[in-house]
């Protein structure tokens, strides 16, 4: 089923994934339409567009997503949300109120839109966190949309997605102005990666300032399954042809899709070494500390920055969730989506790599020029 015709709005336009998904619809969907909704929509990106948007109209929508009127007017006329946008964070210095305002209040402003102006598909990015890990560290191998796992989410990130998640899935059916019906679902990545990833270069930064030796936080059995950005981008383009197709849209509305692809589980700390590690890196071998030890740490930061909030507020490096969410072994399947959403990993693990590889070499001269200028 294709989308040609259709006019999309995608929220986060300019995001790691965001530009993916908006240069993929671009190159396989001949759409009359497609909205880029951002804070901020880089003139440099709609440059990079112009050479293939073909026939389709680009409009750009700057603003707040928790502005109602402003997403009703971004939404008017649209057949298909992607919903990208979000505040992603796992050390936790976004106030929690800010978090909930974007994460749950944007997303529930936009599907109150898409009822009153009658859009019909509504795709939600959502993550694998919304999973866990538990507090007890508890692995799950190959997991699947019907493994049951018990877990009390305790960052604000993967408690803000979820309900996001919840009211979207929640939505489905809901009945639209013009009598239609709201059909949506939510797919949930694993890591993103890929070229553009803003995490690769954060670690390979901190790699230059240890003398090009890799932090190690993860445990070499804790693995975990990373996906390519562009599979990811894939994903998104399959749900919206689903929900889009009647034999199918009521089969796939209404529930969640973990994605993934073929790149071999590996742990966070190793993943990193993976893949730059023909740029002259290499890793330590041990953790800073004992995996115990590193909690107990971890315990006393939190009790001692809970002491001082009243007075001032201290973001610890690291807590006792970032450091299980690191060392526990945690993959997923992607065979439900590739049954029901017709999705196939379209970029192998080899050139994955070597597209990332090649980006991560680009740069590191940009990142040792930093570093130095600011030592």
């Amino acid at each position: 089923m294709s989308l040609r015709g259709d006019v999309c709005l995608v929220t986060g336009a300019c995001g790691f994934l965001g530009k993916r998904l908006v240069m993929l619809l671009l190159e396989e969907e001949n759409m009359a339409e497609i909205r880029m909704l951002d804070k901020h929509v880089e003139p440099q990106f709609l440059k990079t567009l112009e050479d293939c948007r073909g026939d389709t109209k680009l409009s750009v929508f700057e603003g707040d997503i928790r502005d109602s009127d402003f997403v009703r007017r971004a939404c008017r006329g649209a057949s298909v949300i992607f919903h990208i946008a979000s505040i992603i964070d796992i050390k936790e210095p976004v106030e929690y109120n800010e978090m909930y305002g974007v994460n749950v209040r944007g997303t529930q402003v936009l599907l109150e839109s898409c009822i009153q102006e009658s859009v019909t598909s509504f795709i939600y990015t959502s993550t694998l966190e919304v999973m866990g890990p538990n507090s007890k560290g508890e692995p799950i191998i190959n997991g699947s949309e019907d493994t049951i796992y018990d877990c009390t989410l305790r960052f604000s990130y993967s408690k803000t997605k979820k309900e996001a998640e919840q009211r979207t899935l929640q939505a489905n059916g809901e009945v639209l102005q013009n009598g239609g019906r709201l059909a949506t679902c939510a797919l949930r990545p694993t890591y993103i990666f890929g070229d553009g990833c803003r995490f690769l270069l954060y670690h390979m930064g901190k790699g230059i300032e240890n003398k090009d030796v890799l932090l190690r936080m993860s445990l070499p059995e804790a693995h975990v399954n990373p996906v390519y950005v562009g599979n990811v981008a894939v994903a998104h383009l399959q749900a919206a042809r689903s929900l889009k197709d009647p034999q199918i849209r009521n089969a796939v509305g209404g529930k969640f899709y973990f994605i993934s692809d073929d790149t071999p589980p590996v742990s966070y700390s190793d993943f990193n070494h993976v893949l730059l590690a023909s740029l002259g890196f290499s890793i330590q071998k041990k953790l800073p500390l004992p995996l115990c030890l590193l909690y107990v740490v971890c315990f006393f930061l939190e009790i001692l920055c809970r002491m001082l909030q009243p007075f001032i507020r201290i973001v610890p490096p690291l807590n006792r969730q970032l450091v299980t969410l690191l060392n526990t072994q945690f993959t997923f399947s992607y065979q439900k989506a590739k049954k029901e959403l017709g999705y196939n990993p379209r970029y192998s693990w080899e050139e994955a790599r070597k597209r990332t590889i090649e980006w991560l070499a680009s740069q590191l001269p940009l990142e040792r020029e930093r570093i130095r200028a600011n030592r």
